[in-house]
Parts: C-alpha cells; structure tokens; sequence
C-alpha cells in the first residue's frame, strides 16, 4: 500500500475514534467500560502488529524506528498499569484526581498522535524525495 494510502487510513481512524469519543458522553458507566476494554484490546493487538512488523522490518526500517517501537511498547505499558492502579481507588478525592490525571494524560496522548501525524508526514515526503532522487540517479547513463 502507498505510503498516501496509509496517511489516508489513518485519518479514517481518526475520525472514527472522534466520532467513539463524541458519543461517549451519552453512555452509561457499564457501555464505557466496555468500550474501553474494547478500545484497550484494539490498542494492544495494534502495538502486537506494531512489534511484528518492526522485527519482520529489521534491516529495511531505520534502527531509529525500532527503537522508538520499543520504547512506546515500554509506555504503554507503564501507562495502563497506572490506570488499572488508579481505578481500583474508591475514594472520592483520588477518584477527581485520577479523572483530572486521565483527561490530562488524554490531552497529551492527542498532542502526542499529532506530532506523529506531522513525523509521518515527513517521513511520507521525505520518502517521496529519496525515491525521486533514486529515479534521477538511475536514469542517468554511467
């Protein structure tokens, strides 16, 4: 698939967990736990294929790449051991505490995805160029 193609599938998801989030302020207590157990699911089978393809991908994506696979796995997985911790408290204040740390650690998420939105952008691009150049080269006589 191009790499267009991707940056279009992309903005497909996005838009598609916009539109999840939207309606999630109309759910009951139980219709949000399960999407987020979904949404959880889905996260990890994506990071699973995520780890898949970098190691199927050594050798051809940058070792930068791959290093930054392995650190987000890393995150993610402090991230949720965190939350499940901080579900479990019963206490009023811990509880408007957690939801404040949880809407603020969703803001950062978002300015997270966005900055790799623009990364992959100019990853897009840059592949673009190279492979332009590429051609150049190639269809100059040696």
């Amino acid at each position: 698939m191009a790499a267009s193609d991707e940056l279009t599938k992309l903005a497909t998801r996005a838009k598609e967990a916009e539109d999840r989030v939207a309606s999630a302020r109309a759910k009951a207590k139980a219709d949000l736990e399960h999407d987020v157990e979904l949404s959880a699911a889905d996260a990890k089978a994506t990071a699973e294929k995520l780890r898949e393809t970098a190691q199927a991908g050594k050798g051809k994506v940058s070792v930068w790449w791959d290093n930054a696979q392995r650190t987000w796995n890393e995150h993610i997985a402090t991230i949720r051991e965190n939350i499940e911790a901080r579900r479990a408290e019963h206490d009023l204040d811990k509880a408007e505490s957690r939801a404040d740390i949880a809407e603020d650690d969703a803001l950062f998420a978002i300015d997270y995805a966005y900055a790799a939105i623009e990364e992959a952008e100019y990853a897009v691009l840059d592949a673009s160029l190279a492979r332009v150049e590429a051609d150049e080269l190639a269809a100059v006589p040696h």
